[in-house]
């Protein structure tokens, strides 16, 4: 299996927004061992995607994307380009989440199109490969609708599920809660969420940049938590500069 579980701790991770080389290699450089390519509000396209995660691969940076949308298309870009793991936003419910996370596995467990370059090595794929690709290529399904929430068990329990991934922000929103706060509420969709992916023996993810939400995640075994982004990472870092100026 990838080594996206095969951590004591949870992996760091950080979003990647933009196309910027540089801000992968500081990462690194930082402690950082995962990267999300943000493909839903990002501005990355396809063209940089192709370029820079397999650059993230060979400095030792783990490589997902979350696709713009779940659709056949954008995910089989993204695992054919070579990510460790996709993220799909937006899951509606359970129905919903059966049909599109088959688009990422081979048959028999999906329904993935087979096409040829960086996976194969360039050369011809055998049946080993397609084992080897639906075990190692992971698909997380998001958490951020109402319905999702409540579909979470059964999600988790998909065959061609290997995580669950909770959008915090939109949950909040679209469980009446208005924007994301961490609050106790907020706790307890995260806890849910956690429960049904062990409980499915899989693994589970989630944004946590705050120290409240992050204390609470640790304790539930995350496979990694996410702790920002490249964007506000250089706004952090220009705040402070010219913070300087007033000490």
């Amino acid at each position: 299996m990838t080594a996206l579980t095969d951590h004591l701790k949870p992996a760091t991770g950080f979003w990647l927004e933009s196309d910027n080389q540089k801000a992968c290699e500081i990462a690194r450089l930082a402690g950082f061992e995962l990267v999300v390519f943000d493909m839903e509000h990002g501005i990355l396209d396809l063209r940089a995607l192709d370029r820079l995660l397999p650059f993230c691969q060979s400095i030792g940076l783990q490589a997902l994307v979350r696709v713009a949308e779940a659709t056949r298309p954008n995910i089989q870009h993204a695992l054919d380009i070579g990510a460790d793991a996709i993220i799909l936003p937006q899951i509606l419910g359970l129905q919903h989440a059966r049909e599109v996370t088959e688009y990422a596995k081979f048959a028999p467990l999906g329904t993935r199109g087979v096409g040829y370059g960086r996976t194969q090595r360039y050369q011809t794929a055998d049946d080993r490969f397609f084992a080897t690709e639906n075990d190692q290529r992971l698909c997380y399904a998001m958490i951020e609708t109402a319905q999702a929430l409540a579909d979470a068990a059964a999600i988790a329990a998909l065959p061609c599920v290997d995580g669950l991934f909770m959008g915090p922000a939109d949950l909040s929103v679209t469980r009446g809660r208005g924007a994301f706060a961490a609050t106790p509420a907020d706790i307890a969709d995260m806890q849910r969420i956690a429960a049904a992916a062990t409980s499915a023996g899989k693994r589970w993810a989630l944004p946590a940049a705050g120290d409240v939400m992050r204390e609470a995640a640790l304790g539930l075994g995350p496979s990694f938590v996410m702790l920002g982004d490249d964007v506000s990472a250089l706004s952090t870092g220009f705040q402070a500069q010219r913070a300087r100026l007033a000490s």
